[in-house]
C-alpha cells in the first residue's frame, strides 16, 4: 500500500529568522493513487500578526485566528497523522523548514519530519520534466488544463488539493481513458481494453471528390513525377 500525503502550510511572512509562524496546515491523503477523502485540515493560532504580503495572499487575518489552536496543541495529531506516509510538497524547502521550526517550539516528541516520513519535493519533479519553464502551481495547472478558477486565495487545504491533481497528472494522470460515455478498463496483466460505444449515434458522413476534385487530384500527382521516377500513388 502505497500512502502519499500532498500538504501545504500557510505562514504569517516569509522567513523564520523573522519570527513568522504557521497559521494554517492542509493534508490531502492518496492510498495508490486514489484519494481517500481522508484529509487533514488545521488553523493555527501564531501569537502574533501577518506580515502584509503574507495577509494579501492568504487572507488569513488575526483575529479569525485568535480562537484557533496553537501548534503545541496540535503538534501530535499532526504527526500521528502523516507518520510513515511519503509527504508531497511543492518546494519542500520551505514548508519543511517551518515544520520543523514548530516542532522544536513546541518541544514535541519528534524534532524533525524528515524522521517520520519520506519527503518528495513536487517542484524539482517539475523542473526536471519542464526545465526552463514556470513551474509554480498556477503554471502546472495551465500547462495540464486543470481548473483552478476558484483559488482567489491561497489556502493550505485548497492548495493540497490542486497539487493532489497536478501530480498525477505529471505522473501518469488518470488511468481511466473515457470514451464517450464509456470507459477503458485495465486488466491485471496491465493490458488495456476498451468498451465499444453506445449505439444510437449518428452514421458518420462520408464525402466523395466530385469530378472536378478528382481531376485536379490527377494533375497533382502527376506533378510529384519526374522522368525516371513515377508517382507511388499512380
Amino acid at each position: 500500500m502505497l500512502r502519499q500525503i500532498f500538504l501545504d502550510t500557510e505562514t504569517t511572512g516569509l522567513e523564520i529568522r523573522d519570527g513568522n509562524r504557521i497559521i494554517e496546515i492542509g493534508c490531502v491523503e492518496m492510498i495508490d493513487r486514489k484519494l481517500t477523502n481522508n484529509n487533514y485540515h488545521q488553523y493555527i493560532k501564531p501569537d502574533r500578526d501577518s506580515e502584509e504580503g503574507a495577509l494579501a495572499v492568504h487572507g488569513i487575518t488575526t483575529e479569525f485566528l485568535s480562537d484557533k489552536p496553537r501548534f503545541e496543541d496540535i503538534a501530535e495529531d499532526f504527526l500521528n497523522y502523516i507518520k510513515g506516509a511519503e509527504l508531497i510538497i511543492h518546494n519542500a524547502p520551505f514548508d519543511i523548514g517551518y515544520l520543523n521550526n514548530e516542532l522544536i517550539m513546541a518541544n514535541a516528541s519528534i524534532k524533525t519530519v524528515a524522521s517520520i516520513s519520506e519527503i518528495t519535493d513536487s517542484l524539482v519533479i517539475a523542473r526536471q520534466m519542464h526545465p526552463g519553464q514556470r513551474n509554480s502551481l498556477d503554471a502546472l495547472c495551465k500547462r495540464y488544463f486543470i481548473n483552478n478558477l476558484h483559488r482567489e486565495l491561497h489556502g493550505a487545504l485548497l492548495d493540497s488539493e490542486i497539487l493532489a491533481d497536478v501530480y498525477l497528472a505529471m505522473t501518469g494522470g488518470q488511468k481511466a481513458l473515457l470514451l464517450g460515455e464509456e470507459s477503458s478498463s485495465e486488466s491485471d496483466s496491465g493490458n488495456h481494453t476498451f468498451n465499444k460505444l453506445k449505439d444510437g449515434r449518428s452514421p458518420l458522413l462520408v464525402l466523395t471528390a466530385n469530378s472536378i476534385e478528382a481531376e485536379a487530384h490527377e494533375k497533382y500527382l502527376e506533378g510529384l513525377e519526374s522522368p525516371l521516377d513515377k508517382s507511388l500513388w499512380n
